[in-house]
């Protein structure tokens, strides 16, 4: 009688724990892959920061006033960043309070609301009762350009022209930064020039050369940006010329206040603010 045929040996059976463990069940990859999916994506927050969990606010939650005080120059600009800004976040109303800039750190001192105040030029803001802010930044700089009317009656085709006792020229006051900066200009270039009238502000001042009171005034480049086609422009040289630096003082610990100053330092709000003809900080 034949042996019975050999057979082959079968494999081991891994244990039963150990097969649960090297099959995940459909719903283990199903969490995995959401979680992994989280890991990989983030959704900018909407406070004007930009970054993810910044500010803990976003633009639906955000709620309240920010009153900003500003220097003339920066009308048109935040005039704009304002527009901007509130369209993002409906809750919020900005509020835009425009002067020269040493009017302005007066009013603060006594008592005046403010969230932020956006100076033009550093010096303006020694004054500022230093207990009150919160956090300084600069955000533009500002250079000094010559206006004169689209027609230019005076001829004036450089600096040296303002000191002609034919030219009739307007400056800033003597006490603001507009001021201050083309007392600077001029001693630079040596020159007296023909001045007929000092205005409060640098939007005052240009206001004469708009209205033909005036044949050039010295104002802020931006300020002839904004201008357009009402004025001239008559650069005035990097050697004499005066640059300023643009600071933003947060006075407020609000969300929307911390919001709006993240917002006008965002790569957009700069962007805004240089369409102006502002420079870089």
């Amino acid at each position: 009688m034949s042996a019975p045929p050999s057979r082959a040996p079968r494999a081991p059976r891994a244990p039963r724990d150990v097969r649960r463990t090297l099959a995940p069940t459909v719903a283990t990859l199903a969490a995995t892959a959401v979680l992994l999916a989280g890991c990989g994506s983030s959704t900018p927050a909407a406070d004007g920061t930009g970054q993810p969990g910044k500010s803990g606010a976003s633009a639906a939650s955000l709620q309240g006033t920010v009153t900003v005080l500003a220097a003339a120059s920066l009308t048109e600009s935040f005039d704009q960043l304002k527009k901007d800004f509130e369209a993002a976040h409906p809750g919020v109303t900005v509020e835009t309070s425009y002067g020269s800039s040493a009017t302005l750190v007066q009013q603060v001192n006594n008592g005046a609301p403010a969230s932020v105040v956006a100076l033009a030029g550093t010096a303006a803001a020694t004054p500022l009762d230093q207990s009150m802010v919160k956090d300084t930044k600069t955000f533009a700089t500002n250079v000094l350009e010559i206006a004169v009317p689209p027609s230019n009656p005076g001829a004036v085709a450089s600096i040296n022209d303002l000191a002609k006792p034919t030219v009739k020229v307007v400056l800033c006051a003597d006490t603001v930064p507009c001021g201050k900066a083309a007392q600077a200009t001029f001693a630079k270039a040596r020159i007296v020039p023909n001045v007929v009238s000092k205005e409060v502000d640098v939007k005052a001042t240009l206001s004469k050369v708009r209205l033909a009171e005036a044949d050039a005034a010295v104002v802020y480049h931006s300020d002839v940006v904004a201008a357009k086609d009402a004025v001239t422009g008559v650069e005035i040289p990097s050697q004499f010329n005066t640059t300023l630096s643009y600071p933003v003082i947060t006075l407020s610990d609000d969300a929307a206040t911390k919001a709006f100053v993240a917002y006008l330092l965002s790569a957009e709000g700069l962007s805004t603010v240089q369409s102006f003809g502002f420079g870089a900080p």
